[in-house]
C-alpha cells in the first residue's frame, strides 16, 4: 500500500469515529456580536462569529471539564491578548479557567453507572445567555436547560462588573458564599441568580436542582451562546429550532 493510499484510509478512518462518535460537543455562537468560545481541558478556544459554531470531542473520561464564552476580546496574531470577561491568561487557545464573571457550561462523561454529568453554572458569574444539553434529549434529566435571563441588566450593584454580573462568592469570598468549611445554603444574592435561571447552579451546594445526566455513549452535546438571538430573553421556553450552523471544526 503507497504513502498516499496509507494516510487516505487512517484520515477515513478517523472522519468515521469522529462523526460516530459520542461525546462530541458543537458550540454555537447565536448572539449578535462576537464570541470567542473556550474550553478546557478539551478544546482551547475559538473566535465565533454569529451564525458560526465549533466542534470538538471529548473522550470518555473527561471530566471537571468547562466550556464558556469570552466577550470584548482583542488578540494578536501569536494568540495572545485579552477579554474582559472569561479571560484565560491573556491566550485564545485556553489552557486553565476563565476568570468571572463567566457563564459555565460543566460535564463530566463516563462517570458513576456510566452517566454524563452536566451543568449550567453561574457560581463565577453571568455575562453570556447560554442554553446547554443534549441533542439527542433521553429520560429523566437528560434534556436541554437555559440560562437566558437579564442577568446583567438586572444585576445587584454589589455584584456588577463591566461586561458581567458577579456571582456573590467571587465578590465577597469566605463560608457564607463560597461553602469553603463545609455546608452552607443559599443567600439573597445566590437566590438572585436562582429565581432567574432555576436550572443552573447559584452557589457551590445548589446539587439537587443543577445536576444533570444522561447515559454515556449514545450522547452528543450543544452549547449556545444566545440562544434567542439577543443578549436575554424572559422567557422559559427552549427553543425548537436551531439557527443554521457554519462549519467550524477543531
Amino acid at each position: 500500500m503507497s504513502h498516499l493510499t496509507t494516510c487516505l484510509v487512517f484520515f477515513l478512518l478517523a472522519f468515521v469515529t469522529y462523526t460516530n462518535a459520542s461525546g462530541v460537543f458543537e458550540v454555537h455562537n447565536n448572539c449578535p456580536y462576537t464570541v470567542w468560545a473556550a474550553a478546557t481541558p478539551i478544546g482551547g478556544g475559538r473566535r465565533l462569529e454569529r451564525g458560526q459554531s465549533w466542534w470538538f470531542w471529548a473522550p470518555p473520561g473527561t471530566k471537571m471539564a468547562r466550556i464558556w464564552g469570552r466577550t470584548n476580546c482583542n488578540f494578536d496574531g501569536a494568540g495572545r491578548g485579552w477579554c474582559e470577561t472569561g479571560d484565560c491568561g491573556g491566550v485564545l487557545e485556553c489552557k486553565g479557567w476563565g476568570k468571572p464573571p463567566n457563564t459555565l457550561a460543566e460535564y463530566a462523561l463516563n462517570q458513576f453507572s456510566n452517566l454524563d454529568f452536566w451543568d449550567i453554572s453561574v457560581i463565577d458569574g453571568f455575562n453570556i445567555p447560554m442554553s446547554f444539553g443534549p441533542t439527542n434529549p433521553g429520560p429523566g434529566k437528560c434534556h436541554p436547560i437555559q440560562c437566558v435571563a437579564n442577568i446583567n441588566g438586572e444585576c445587584p450593584g454589589s455584584l456588577r462588573v463591566p461586561g458581567g454580573c458577579n456571582n456573590p462568592c467571587t465578590t465577597f469570598g469566605g463560608q457564607q458564599y463560597c461553602c469553603t468549611q463545609g455546608p452552607c445554603g443559599p443567600t439573597d444574592l445566590s437566590r438572585f441568580f436562582k429565581q432567574r435561571c432555576p436550572d443552573a447552579y447559584s452557589y457551590p451546594q445548589d446539587d439537587p436542582t443543577s445536576t444533570f445526566t444522561c447515559q454515556s455513549w449514545t450522547t452528543d452535546y450543544k452549547v449556545m451562546f444566545c440562544p434567542y438571538g439577543s443578549t436575554h430573553n424572559e422567557t422559559t421556553n427552549f427553543p425548537l429550532e436551531m439557527p443554521t450552523s457554519t462549519l467550524e471544526v477543531a
